[in-house]
């Protein structure tokens, strides 16, 4: 009885503990995170102008906005087209790397430094350097084009409609795919070696090995990686703010750009809220899709 007693009086102090210890997280998370969310669910059915106190609630009218607007259209076709590639090749980019860096004997670890620093710096600094990198008159590109004698492909990467987005898809990976490699190598080092030395002795070449051992066992890892590669396409913001500001035009503003020009640039907090709340459902309808789709492969993998 005394035995039963002290287990109990143990497991509430246990109990007790977690949650002092997890209540200051919760309140700030609460403060900063919930609450804010919850008060643009109901500012996004205002005309709130972001500074005026008084508050005119309009209904569904900014979401009707948002069904007839060409310009909310764009931008959500431009933000998926961005999230598509992106996901796409800095998977591509990261786990090749991966595959070369966990091959290499010798400065291992300072491969994987070299790839991983452009991580490190914000998209702010990224952006400057690479509209130096793509300027017309003085970049590094349209220069080396005309060294090369290859002056006819010079073009204005930034300032011309048909290169922007390519451009912004090309700097973001340069920048993000030193992150996800970290991944792809962790998954890459828990493989059993003794499967890929048994398939070598069974006359698999390395295409055949990656193709039917490596390839399948990185599954838990890939589901990994498209899903933030995903996330972070669908909020990407600072490299379109320095080096495009959403255009030329609007062939780079994206939902996420569209929602700071909107509800700070035009002074319609309410309809850019709206739009936010547009922008998180579609981010937790693409989600549950990739988890139940990705999570199946995994377990048939």
């Amino acid at each position: 009885m005394d035995a039963t007693l002290e287990k109990k009086k143990k497991k509430t102090w246990r109990l007790g503990y977690a949650f002092w210890f997890i209540l200051p997280a919760f309140v700030l998370y609460t403060a900063f995170v919930m609450w804010p969310t919850f008060s643009s669910i109901s500012l996004s059915f205002t005309s709130w102008d972001g500074i005026n106190p008084d508050i005119r609630y309009i209904g569904l009218e900014n979401f009707r906005e948002i069904w007839n607007s060409p310009r909310v259209h764009n931008a959500i076709w431009n933000s998926i087209l961005l999230a598509v590639a992106l996901v796409v090749l800095e998977n591509v980019v990261a786990l090749g790397l991966a595959v070369l860096v966990d091959k290499v004997r010798w400065f291992r670890n300072f491969f994987r430094s070299i790839f991983y620093f452009p991580v490190l710096m914000s998209g702010i600094i990224m952006g400057f350097i690479w509209m130096i990198i793509l300027n017309y008159n003085f970049g590094v590109v349209n220069q080396l084009l005309d060294m090369t004698g290859l002056s006819a492909l010079k073009a204005d990467w930034l300032g011309n409609p048909d290169y922007a987005m390519a451009s912004i898809i090309l700097s973001t990976v340069w920048k993000s795919a030193g992150y996800y490699m970290i991944i792809y190598l962790a998954g890459l080092q828990g493989i059993p070696q003794e499967l890929l030395e048994a398939a070598s002795i069974d006359g698999a070449g390395r295409w055949k090995q990656f193709r039917h051992i490596t390839f399948p066992l990185l599954a838990g890892a890939m589901t990994v990686c498209i899903m933030l590669a995903m996330i972070n396409s669908l909020k990407l913001f600072d490299q379109i703010a320095v080096m495009t500001n959403g255009g030329p035009g609007f062939a780079t503003e994206t939902l996420t750009y569209i929602i700071y020009r909107v509800a700070f640039g035009e002074g319609r907090q309410g309809f850019g809220t709206a739009l936010g709340m547009v922008l998180f459902l579609i981010i937790v309808v693409i989600s549950l899709i990739q988890i139940r789709v990705l999570r199946k492969r995994e377990v048939q993998m």
